[in-house]
């Protein structure tokens, strides 16, 4: 069984990053512990950290330091090796891996970079690195500019280097290869292969290789003018404007860089209109050239933008600045999140992860930990694509997450809404949502408007409901869009991020109810904690259920637990645990508990218990020896909302648990709400779980 793996590029600009950010992220999905080193790190004039570093660290969540994480710099290597101390560098390195070794239950380690000028040494150093560190190797070959024959000559060679240096080549990836070349690429290299060799090619991704603008400004040293939050744009194409503006505006491509000098004030404010209009693309920004800074007139008319694209300026002409653009190469920084997304989704539709699994580990799974959770939701939303409905379509977060959702294909969506208002704000807030996938309207201007007044007239006449009555709340998007989930239009609704709770389920409660044989609607978290998933509840609904309610309650935790993948061994908690403690209180839980036996003999369940019994093994086998759920309980079912969600609002802050939800059980289908102060990841993880809940109701 190996316990790390070694990353090995032979090459720079290998696009190594992509591979390292594909594999943690699929290694994460098994294992709960993974570490990362980088035995050697290149820094170059203008940076202060490995970027690289700082990319794991910062998307993983790394629980170690930036210092932590490599052995020694280039330089330093450099010097050793001159030294004749080279001896010196990898005992530092065996010991500082064997640290990170030991505490993790996997590691990857990222070779060098080859931005020194040694490209030699770097390539023995990635061949006696693994090599000590007695760790198999991922190998990396850029295809970048070559023909079939060249990749196929260059990997050949530098796998018989590994081969011959005794290191052990798991898997070879090709990347950057030309989606033309891909079936020849793939011919020609594994002809040579040992047929255990796992080979895979990836092709070039433009998106991946366009840098930001806030990349191409830190290379060419600018002075930033305007439009600075949004640096991180990507830079798809650049135009140099120096024609007349209507030729110029002819030439603007999505995401494009213009390169103009910095007194051609036609150019600028008609590349600002034009960014501003629908029938333009969205611009990437703008360089100013020849270190000319608008006129002050333009200057006060931009700064009166609501939204204005970057703008900089750059001493040189726009002929060596057009220059220096083309030759700036992208890299993956954490804070651009759609670039290392893409990457991630490169990496598992490229790479067969099973066979790779297969051969990097024999490790046996540990549960289902927060990472693993959370890709196997959002894989199984995807696995039955649904139809969602998010009413709060004035919400700049509700936006942003529908564009996530979109971007990964998990769920079709209709948001409400005034359009031109929602498309505008996306503009604004450099999202894209496509008609073909994103239905957006307002209810009283939809043709399903009248049969839906209709429908609730006759659900609610009885509960003295007038058709008048029933026009006016169907005005209303919690109500339509209950409306849309009740008659099968759409599958499930999430909302809540504006509206009141309250606001958010009584329409289903009216209409929609309950599932046959229970009687109450409750809500779970999902709270991912650091080593494993447990399910909180009632957390947001029910303020003092009763005995029967909690019964209920439990039950339902139990079987969304189930359904999630989670082993349901149910604690219902309360101040004292087993026959210790006497109150009505206490009384209340023990009922609980008791009728759940009942009723379903087949669930694991104690009660009463106290938290720490319910989660400590050491405390659960003092208080409740013997029992099956003491110190691995995994549904704490909570006596009262007050308890409940103070207790999950403090688990989630001082543990820095994600806490997923809530979701409502209980009712026909789903209609989940939103707190008031929810982030986009909330209202993402939120509808994927609604997703996979609408799967199994019809």
């Amino acid at each position: 069984m190996t316990k790390g793996v070694y990353i090995a590029a032979v090459e720079e600009h290998s696009g190594k990053s992509l591979i390292v950010l594909g594999l943690m992220d699929a290694i994460l999905n098994y294992l709960p512990r993974v570490g990362y080193f980088k035995p050697v790190i290149t820094v170059n004039d203008q940076q202060e950290k490995d970027p690289h570093i700082q990319l794991i660290l910062k998307r993983f969540n790394m629980s170690f330091s930036y210092e932590d994480a490599y052995g020694f710099s280039g330089k330093e290597v450099a010097e050793r090796a001159t030294n004749k101390s080279d001896v010196a560098v990898i005992d530092a390195l065996i010991e500082k891996y064997k640290e990170i070794e030991d505490q993790y239950d996997f590691t990857i380690v990222e070779g060098t970079d080859y931005m020194g000028k040694g490209a030699i040494f770097e390539f023995d150093a990635n061949i006696l690195i693994p090599k000590n560190l007695g760790i198999p190797v991922i190998m990396v070959v850029s295809a970048e500019n070559k023909t079939v024959e060249e990749v196929a000559k260059f990997t050949q060679a530098a796998f018989e280097g590994f081969r011959k240096g005794n290191v052990e080549v798991l898997s070879v990836l090709i990347n950057r290869t030309r989606e033309d070349q891909l079936p020849e690429v793939a011919a020609a290299i594994r002809n040579y292969l040992p047929q255990q060799t796992i080979l895979s090619v990836i092709p070039e991704i433009t998106k991946l290789n366009s840098p930001t603008f806030r990349e191409i400004h830190n290379s060419l040293g600018a002075k930033a003018l305007f439009g600075t939050t949004r640096h991180d744009n990507p830079v798809d194409h650049t135009i140099v404007g120096a024609m007349q503006l209507h030729h110029f505006l002819d030439h603007l491509k999505d995401n494009t860089l213009i390169v103009t000098p910095g007194d051609r004030s036609d150019i600028i404010i008609g590349a600002l209109q034009a960014n501003l209009s629908r029938h333009y693309p969205h611009l990437a920004g703008i360089l100013l050239t020849g270190g000319f800074e608008p006129e002050p007139a333009v200057s006060k008319l931009i700064e009166g933008l609501q939204t204005v694209a970057p703008i900089s300026v750059v001493p040189l002409g726009t002929y060596d600045t057009a220059n220096r653009v083309g030759s700036i190469r992208s890299e993956i920084y954490a804070d651009n999140t759609r670039k290392v997304e893409l990457a991630i989704r490169t990496f598992e539709e490229h790479v067969d992860l099973k066979a790779l699994g297969e051969r990097l580990t024999n490790f046996k799974h540990k549960g289902m930990t927060p990472h693993m959770f959370q890709y196997e939701i959002v894989k199984r939303a995807c696995r039955q694509k649904r139809h969602i409905v998010l009413p709060e379509g004035n919400d700049d977060r509700v936006l942003t997450a529908a564009s996530r959702l979109i971007e990964q294909d998990v769920v079709e969506l209709t948001i409400f809404g005034d359009s031109n208002e929602i498309l505008s704000a996306a503009k604004r807030l450099g999202i894209h949502l496509p008609p073909d996938k994103v239905h957006i309207f307002q209810p009283s201007e939809s043709e399903l408007y009248p049969e839906f007044v209709d429908t609730l007239y006759e659900l609610r006449k009885e509960k003295n409901v007038t058709r008048e009555t029933a026009r006016d709340l169907m005005t209303d998007g919690s109500y339509f869009g209950t409306m849309m989930v009740y008659k099968g239009i759409a599958d499930g609704m999430v909302s809540g991020a504006i509206n009141t709770t309250q606001h958010t389920i009584i329409p289903a409660l009216q209409f929609v109810k309950t599932k046959p044989g229970i009687s109450i609607v409750s809500s779970i978290f999902f709270m991912c904690m650091p080593d494993r998933v447990c399910v909180f509840g009632d957390c947001a609904v029910n303020p003092d259920p009763t005995s029967e309610n909690l019964a209920d309650i439990a039950i339902s935790s139990a079987e969304s637990a189930l359904f999630f993948g989670i082993e349901p061994k149910i604690a219902m908690l309360s101040y004292s645990s087993g026959t210790s403690g006497v109150g009505d209180d206490v009384e209340k839980v023990r009922k609980a508990t008791e009728i759940v036996k009942l009723r379903r003999p087949d669930l694991k369940i104690a009660g009463p218990i106290q938290y720490d019994a319910a989660v400590d093994p050491a405390v659960g086998a003092q208080k409740m020896p013997g029992s099956e759920v003491a110190g691995q309980a995994s549904v704490l079912i909570f006596p009262d909302l007050n308890t409940g969600n103070n207790t999950y609002k403090a688990v989630q802050r001082e543990t820095g648990a994600l806490a997923i939800g809530p979701m409502l059980q209980g009712l026909n289908k789903p209609v989940n709400d939103l707190s008031r102060g929810c982030t986009v990841v909330d209202i993402f993880n939120t509808v994927v779980i609604t997703a996979i809940q609408s799967q199994t109701m019809k």
